[in-house]
């Protein structure tokens, strides 16, 4: 009787917590996951009236103050630490709400409105006092009026390290806000070499350079200084012990499967960064030269809050890490970054997750805990406090003292800003070609903010490679625009013999003719461009490659088109196809054979799968290729044009060969040991395309961003974990791309990962192939939800494959020798899951 007693109450229990949560209640902490020794408590599950709320500051009493995304402000008392008792929650009696941005300093809140420009309040920044001491805010000031609103507003406010001033951003939808100052310098254009499709969906249709911004302003917001710019939508940004600026900015989720699409990703935004967001297809490449690259990239997701560490009752490695909030994916990254020579680079940790936790803002409090929010787009909210409670030392960290190559990098910076004299220039053009690109652009943006009277011609005739061509770069960028200014620019890189550039200064050295020819007069220089690059393509390098088409497209080189088709023919990745038919959509020279094989190129496209935009832009560009043709060749075409697209199977080029056998580990392991010496590396590469492996895996910066990066795979796994990924995909799941598996109270079941969510609708990816199809899942019709136990990775992908197509396969995933990719930790790309619990969300009955 006594056990039958304990059963009821555990399972009463156990329904009551999957009760609240069917409820639409927070997230209970027992389907959150940390690491090992770290503790989660839910303080407060937001009752409707309360709003949802989308950011966090802690004010000068150890006091948490949010706001709802469209609604007032409300204060937090949190218990102490340890403590049973309940926080303290007051609505604050102030007109004063809709902030994405708060922070306390100064004795001041100072509020980031984005609301509607009707409203009293409108977006802009704002400064809340208390004047009289009755511990409320009596007084609204408005510091700066800022254009812009909605989700691509504008967003945070934080405090710069040397607490004597304030950093706000704004989405690429919010005028950057009349800055009186500038590090960037204001010569920003569009740098379109061929011409630029907008997003086929609308999105951002108009919105031009330099997009997302951060600007610098005094405690007043008399003075605004603008810091760095081209992001897509950078939520917040955050200072490290070391007193340098990050931020964590999205990705365009419309454009997954296209070669423009950037994932979400962590960017060190240097003083007068620019990171090359343009609408539509305009993203400009991370190697651009005109650009800086990020960190980290992360992957598919909705970036929101960011906070380092600092502060924190954490582990070291943690207390230096960068948080950051990913909306959709319901997770929380802890980011580990890492000196690298100017820059930094870095690897994402999953530290906090649960399918919706969509994540809003972080804060780290003076007790040592890390707080934050879920909710936004009046999705259920939460406050929840994070703790250590395990056995490592949390002794504060110290800064870590700069390297060489930073301390140079920081040098140069001060030289950004007009008038900084001889030395600004001496050491620009000295530096410009430095091995380290974060000083190489420094030290050109130190020169475009000064006259071009001063450095121009020293420019044009700098000695070496990498000088020269980013000496060019800022020539075009300055220079006045006329024939004889084009001409000085084309020929002094012409001076330079090709066959002695590595890739990369091959890359910034097409960039260079290409701002030449966007920037610099109307004419000259076509046949130069020709002369130099023409022989080169097509090139082994497929990055190189889509450079070479880009500007030989532009200036119309000979047969240009019939190699490009011969290219599109043989790509093994939709996203280098694309780039081709993008390219090739304004191309002058067309035999009848290449017209045929561009068109039907478009036949077999609807069978390739993207985000939300991606059929649309196919059919944009076949539209634009279309309405160049002439009469008569619509007439010749006509039956070709008139055919409609036809679906099929992704898989069947796969299926269409003869079924070899169901291959196992140890049929292979031994001639993968044994065998791998000389295998035809073109073959495996085939060999992943075939297997459709692009689709959701990237390598080489090229292909699917929903799963692992596999570059750098045969660098991390051996051999037998290899071949165990390939051919047994479900034995072992990384946490970091499980799926979940809803039961419905209709007996339906939905497996898939949560990629969004929209009130009480989940939207979920079920097919990897297709992550812009989602299917909706509706939280009030949820009977349980479980980790699913299969892999989304098909099984069988080698079943058609010879025993020479995997071992070459094999040895092409371990050839990558990019040192440039971001590699994850096998940990993260395949680590095991054990005594994994079942979690059941029970619908109130």
């Amino acid at each position: 009787m006594r056990k039958l007693t304990i059963y009821f109450a555990v399972l009463l229990m156990s329904l009551t917590s999957a009760t609240a949560f069917a409820q639409n209640e927070s997230i209970p902490v027992e389907l959150i996951k940390v690491p090992e020794g770290f503790k989660v408590e839910l303080l407060h599950s937001v009752p409707t009236d309360q709003g949802s709320w989308v950011s966090l500051t802690h004010d000068n009493k150890g006091r948490l103050i949010t706001s709802d995304q469209y609604g007032g402000l409300f204060r937090i008392t949190p218990p102490a630490i340890g403590s049973e008792e309940k926080p303290k929650i007051e609505k604050l009696d102030v007109k004063m709400g809709h902030a994405q941005g708060l922070l306390y300093a100064f004795d001041s809140l100072y509020c980031v409105v984005n609301g509607k420009p009707d409203k009293a309040t409108g977006p802009g920044l704002y400064r809340l006092k208390d004047t009289n001491n009755d511990d409320q805010f009596d007084e609204v000031k408005l510091l700066r009026k800022i254009n812009g609103g909605g989700e691509h507003g504008p967003h945070a406010v934080i405090l710069s390290p040397d607490k004597k001033s304030l950093f706000v951003c704004g989405g690429n939808h919010t005028e950057i806000p009349n800055p009186e100052k500038s590090l960037v310098p204001r010569n920003w254009k569009e740098d379109q070499l061929l011409p630029r499709m907008w997003d086929a969906g609308g999105h951002a249709v108009g919105k031009m350079a330099p997009g997302g911004w951060i600007c610098k302003t005094d405690p007043e917001g008399k003075e605004w200084e603008l810091v760095s710019s081209g992001y897509r939508n950078e939520y917040d940004i955050a200072f490290n012990l070391e007193g340098d600026l990050f931020t964590y900015d999205a990705d365009m989720e419309w454009d997954i499967g296209s070669p423009w699409y950037r994932p979400t990703r962590v960017c060190f935004a240097s003083s007068g960064s620019e990171f090359g967001w343009r609408s539509g297809t305009g993203k400009w490449p991370a190697y651009y030269p005109d650009s800086l690259p990020a960190s980290v990239d992360i992957g598919p997701g909705c970036p929101t809050g960011v906070a380092f560490g600092t502060g924190a009752k954490f582990p070291e490695k943690y207390q230096r890490a960068l948080f950051i909030c990913d909306w959709s994916y319901g997770l929380i990254y802890a980011v580990h970054l890492k000196q690298d020579g100017g820059g930094y680079t870095g690897e994402a940790e999953r530290f906090c997750s649960a399918p919706a936790l969509q994540g809003t803002d972080i804060s780290m409090g003076p007790d040592g805990a890390m707080y934050f929010t879920i909710g936004g787009r009046r999705t259920q909210s939460g406050l929840y406090r994070v703790t250590y409670v395990g056995n490592e030392s949390t002794t504060p960290i110290k800064a870590l003292q700069l390297n060489d190559v930073a301390q140079l990098r920081r040098k140069l910076e001060s030289f950004h800003k007009p008038n900084a004299g001889s030395e600004a220039i001496e050491m620009g053009l000295k530096y410009l070609g430095h091995d380290d690109r974060f000083v190489r652009y420094a030290a050109r943006i130190a020169l475009e903010h000064q006259s071009i009277a001063s450095w121009g011609e020293k420019a044009l005739n700098l000695d070496s490679a990498t000088s020269l061509i980013n000496g060019v770069v800022a020539y075009a960028r300055n220079a006045e625009s006329n024939n004889k200014n084009r001409v000085a620019a084309v020929k002094a890189l012409s001076s330079l013999k090709t066959s002695e550039l590595d890739e990369s200064q091959l890359l910034e050295l097409i960039r260079a003719y290409g701002l030449t020819l966007i920037r610099l007069g109307d004419s000259g220089g076509e046949d130069v461009v020709v002369k130099t690059f023409d022989s080169m393509f097509p090139s082994k390098s497929e990055t190189l490659n889509l450079e070479l088409v880009r500007i030989l497209v532009a200036v119309n080189a000979p047969n240009v088109t019939s190699r490009t088709i011969a290219k599109l023919k043989a790509a093994p990745s939709q996203e280098e196809q694309i780039h081709y038919v993008l390219c090739l959509r304004v191309a002058d020279q067309w035999t009848a054979a290449a017209r045929t094989d561009y068109l039907e190129w478009f036949l077999k496209a609807a069978s390739l799968q993207g985000g939300n935009s991606f059929p649309k832009f196919l059919k944009n560009i076949r539209d634009e290729f279309v309405a160049k043709m002439s009469d008569a060749e619509k007439e010749q075409f006509k039956v070709l044009l008139a055919k409609k697209p036809v679906t099929t199977d992704p898989y069947a080029q796969l299926k269409s060969r003869p079924f070899v056998k169901k291959w196992t580990v140890d049929e292979l392991i031994t001639d993968v040991n044994t065998k791998l010496e000389g295998r035809d590396l073109e073959n495996g590469k085939n060999m992943f395309g075939l297997s459709q492996c692009y689709k959701c895996h990237r390598f080489n910066r090229q292909g699917g961003i929903v799963g692992p990066d596999l570059t750098g795979l045969g660098r991390r796994y051996n051999n037998r974990d290899l071949l165990s990924a390939l051919i047994e995909p479900s034995k072992v799941v990384s946490d970091q791309y499980q799926a979940t598996m809803f039961q419905l109270d209709s007996g339906k079941a939905v497996t898939g990962r949560v990629a969004n969510l929209n009130g009480k609708r989940y939207m979920v990816i079920t097919d990897m192939l297709k992550p812009g199809n989602f299917t909706q899942v509706n939280v009030d019709q949820i009977e349980a939800m479980k980790p699913a136990k299969n892999s989304m990775m098909p099984e069988g992908l080698l079943d058609n494959l010879t025993r020479d197509d995997i071992l070459d396969l094999v040895a092409y995933l371990k050839s990558s020798t990019d040192k440039d990719v971001a590699i994850e930790e096998s940990s993260e790309i395949h680590a095991a899951i054990s005594n994994v619990a079942e979690t059941k969300a029970v619908k109130k009955k």
